[in-house]
């Protein structure tokens, strides 16, 4: 019995590899960063920048703060799509300010 329990430590503590230096790392946190969005069918780094744009979302529907991942489905669908309408607007935005420069 306690042989065979001290085979199976090894085995569990490769189930779960960890980072072996700082840039194993650092690719793992951008990884876990990353969120799908199925509807686009493109991924979105989430980032100050994403989650500044997240809270803005939230701000305009009257919503008190609640975690991303906590959303349903179909909010997240909502979310992406407004995130989606705002930045082409941006980019419209930052097109119309070039060309009067």
């Amino acid at each position: 019995m306690c042989v065979s329990t001290a085979l199976m430590a090894p085995i569990g503590a490769l189930a779960m590899p960890q980072p072996q230096d700082e840039h194993e790392r650092h690719e793992q946190e951008e990884r876990e960063h990353r969120i799908y969005d199925p509807e686009y069918r493109d991924y979105h780094e989430w980032d100050s920048r994403e989650d500044q744009m997240y809270r803005q979302w939230l701000a305009e529907r009257h919503r008190e703060y609640v975690a991303y991942d906590r959303l349903l489905a179909r909010e997240q669908r909502d979310y992406w799509k407004w995130r989606h309408k705002e930045e082409n607007h941006e980019r419209h935005e930052e097109h119309e300010e070039h060309e009067h420069n």
